[in-house]
């Protein structure tokens, strides 16, 4: 299929919560086993794996490919249940295709009897157990040598200020402490896969001192870059599989992300993301623009209650975060004309920074940390609670409600006091529907055909290729092509007996 240049691909991966509010039926581990099998097996949306795609973490029939492009499966680590959105071209389909995930999530827990008793959520943090899970975006990009030995810092300044707008927002904080904080033998024993490859173990304990914050995971950012990222949260996970490498490009995964209930914080957010990865593959970010210590601002920035925001850059001198994102949204002003997709990026981009250059809190219709804080100082005003009552954690936590019809964001939507991005309609079509511009769409085709065929033929997903038996093998190579014609009879590759 034909592209325009800058082109990329990109995706979406969020780790999800579940609460369950009555023992009888089963505890959280129990519960994602039981919607992922309705999925695969009762609503048929998807062909679960039969084989590992990795002995520990994905073992067999943890998961498998959809009907929409997409990825359900439940990470060994932690037990959660995890979506990684089809590749995508466009910000529409993206957006569409995650929510459209979500839907699938709260479709089974209907039809399991369970939508009383179970509540998803896509936030990033356990406040009482500490922890943190994510929702980590990838984008095919140039990531070279020169990328992680000089480029990478410029890229920093971006990721660490783009929470003004892209923060979803928390109640209180957290302090991580290293003393006396490894894991007890119990705790090993009992769940020996949360500590492989561990390189540092950190305890947690609640910061009183903020009463709220941008990000739900600043607090938990220890390096800027990490391979070993359980206890050791990064900006930026390397990865070189080479199933998302495509033409002297790598994927490029960023895990310093928080899943977004509103559609248009989301969208500019991975818009954004997405043009100054080109700024940055054309070399024109002036060295000038990095900062001092990027993990310092970015948890500073969070906790900033003023909202001005200050930063100090590389140079020693004083800067501000929206000062910062000014200067990328300038670098990028020759990339608007290029696309109707580039033109919304940018205009919207502007729009943002003006508006949180004014009054950050009129944006509660299209940034998170707003329309939450907003509802949080309402409940504690009219119940006249503390800033560190336990019921504001709550209020938090039900923002992220994943149900339409019990999510406190989508409470506000009904009211017309959110700025969608996509439609409902976009998102039924994205739940059947993988993206019609990338290889997503040629292996939907072929998940629907193995869920069509009778008999126990032995099958293998995965991102670039598919066996559909034990010589037929389909490539998908290139994530820019649709491979529409690779469900035939005849294979595509057979590989020598």
């Amino acid at each position: 299929m034909s592209r325009m240049p800058h082109e990329r691909i990109f995706g979406v991966e969020t780790e999800f919560g579940c609460l369950v509010a009555d023992d009888e039926v089963g505890t959280p581990e129990q519960v994602v086993e039981r919607i992922k099998d309705h999925l695969f097996y009762e609503m048929k949306i998807g062909a679960i794996d039969r084989h590992a795609r990795d002995e520990v973490f994905e073992p067999p029939l943890s998961g498998g490919f959809l009907i929409n492009g997409g990825r359900m499966y439940i990470d060994a680590v932690g037990s959660h249940l995890e979506y990684a959105t089809a590749e995508c071209r466009s910000l529409k389909d993206l957006v569409a295709n995650d929510r459209a995930g979500q839907r699938l999530i709260v479709r089974a827990l209907h039809e399991l009897g369970l939508s009383d008793s179970v509540s998803v959520y896509n936030n990033s943090v356990d406040h009482f157990g500490g922890h943190t899970f994510g929702c980590h975006e990838n984008f095919l990009a140039k990531v070279d040598e020169d990328f992680f030995a000089r480029t990478i810092t410029q890229f920093y300044p971006f990721l660490v200020t783009r929470q003004i707008f892209a923060g979803v927002g928390r109640v209180g904080g957290h302090q991580l402490y290293a003393e006396n904080a490894g894991p007890s033998y119990e705790d090993v024993s009992r769940n020996p896969i949360d500590y492989i490859w561990v390189s540092q173990v950190y305890g947690v304990r609640p910061d009183d001192s903020v009463e709220f914050q941008l990000s739900q995971r600043a607090d938990h950012i220890l390096k800027t870059v990490a391979s070993r990222v359980r206890f050791n949260r990064a900006l930026i996970n390397p990865k070189w599989e080479h199933f998302y490498s495509h033409e002297a490009m790598q994927r490029l995964h960023l895990l310093f992300g928080e899943s977004n209930p509103n559609e248009h914080a989301y969208a500019l957010k991975i818009g954004t993301s997405l043009l100054v990865l080109r700024l940055l593959e054309d070399r024109l970010v002036p060295e000038d623009l990095k900062l001092a210590q990027p993990l310092i601002a970015l948890r500073e920035i969070s906790r900033d209650p003023t909202y001005q925001w200050p930063v100090v850059m590389a140079d020693g001198s004083k800067s501000s975060a929206l000062e910062v994102q000014r200067r990328y949204l300038e670098l990028c002003q020759p990339y608007r004309e290029e696309s109707e997709q580039n033109a919304w990026i940018w205009d919207e981009w502007s729009s943002i920074l003006d508006g949180l250059e004014k009054d950050p809190l009129s944006l509660g219709d299209r940034v998170d940390w707003v329309a939450k804080k907003l509802m949080v100082e309402q409940y504690r005003d009219s119940e006249g609670l503390s800033a560190q009552d336990d019921a504001l954690h709550s209020i938090d936590l039900e923002y992220h409600n994943i149900d339409p019809g019990k999510g406190l964001y989508y409470a506000l939507s009904e009211m017309g006091q959110t700025r969608r991005f996509v439609s409902d309609l976009d998102i039924l079509d994205a739940a059947i529907e993988p993206p019609s511009d990338t290889r997503a769409k040629g292996r939907a085709a072929l998940v629907a055909q193995v869920i069509a065929r009778k008999g126990n033929k032995p099958y293998l997903f995965d991102w670039n290729a598919v066996a559909l038996d034990r010589y037929q093998v389909v490539d998908l190579s290139d994530p820019f092509e649709t491979y529409e014609g690779a469900t035939g009879d005849r294979p595509t590759h057979s590989p020598e007996r």
